[in-house]
C-alpha cells in the first residue's frame, strides 16, 4: 500500500493531487478580498475595512490615513493568499488535472470570503457593512447571497470535474 506522498506507483501522489484544489480555494480567497477592496473600499468609496461613522467617510486627514493603512493591510493579506495560491499551484508539479477544477475552487474559496466577511465584518463585529445607510442590511444580505451562490456554484463546478484528465488540462 502506498503512503500518501509515495508516487513510485506510477500514480501522483494524494497530496500532489490535492493541491489544485487547494490552490483554487487560496486563490479564491485572495480574488474575492481583493474584488471587495477595489470595488467597495477604492471604486466605489462605500467603505473601508473599519468604519467608525454611520457613513462610513474620513472625519479627517488622520482618520483618512489611518482607514487607508488598515485597508492596505487588508489587501497585503489578500496579496499573501493569491500567491500562497499560485505557489500550491505550481507545486503540482506534473500532476495532471483539469482547470475545471481550479476554477471550481477559486470561485468557492471567493465565496466562502464573502461568506466568511458578511457575516463577521458586517454581522457579529459591524466593522462596516457593504453600503452604510438606510438599506445597509439589505445589501449585507445580498452580500451573503452572493457569496453562498458563489460556494454553491464553485462546488458543482468542480464536483462536476472529477474522474480522469482527458486533456482539459493536463501540465507536461
Amino acid at each position: 500500500m502506498a503512503h500518501l506522498n509515495d508516487s513510485s506507483a506510477g500514480a501522483p501522489s494524494l497530496v500532489r493531487s490535492r493541491r489544485p484544489v487547494v490552490a483554487g480555494f487560496l486563490l479564491g480567497l485572495g480574488l474575492g478580498g481583493f474584488f471587495d477592496g477595489i470595488v467597495f473600499h477604492q471604486i466605489l468609496q462605500w467603505h473601508h475595512l473599519v468604519c467608525r461613522t454611520e457613513t462610513c467617510h474620513p472625519t479627517s486627514v488622520a482618520d483618512l490615513q489611518q482607514k487607508n493603512f488598515l485597508d492596505g493591510l487588508f489587501h497585503a493579506a489578500c496579496w499573501v493568499l493569491s500567491v500562497a495560491g499560485m505557489v500550491t499551484l505550481a507545486a503540482a508539479g506534473r500532476t495532471p488535472f483539469r482547470a475545471r477544477t481550479v476554477v471550481g475552487t477559486a470561485v468557492l474559496g471567493w465565496g466562502v470570503f464573502n461568506l466568511v466577511e458578511g457575516l463577521i465584518n458586517h454581522q457579529m463585529l459591524g466593522i462596516h457593512h457593504v453600503r452604510p445607510g438606510p438599506d445597509q442590511f439589505a445589501w449585507d444580505m445580498g452580500f451573503l447571497a452572493w457569496g453562498a451562490a458563489m460556494v454553491v456554484v464553485g462546488w458543482w463546478v468542480a464536483r462536476r470535474s472529477t474522474g480522469p484528465v482527458g486533456g482539459e488540462f493536463q501540465r507536461r
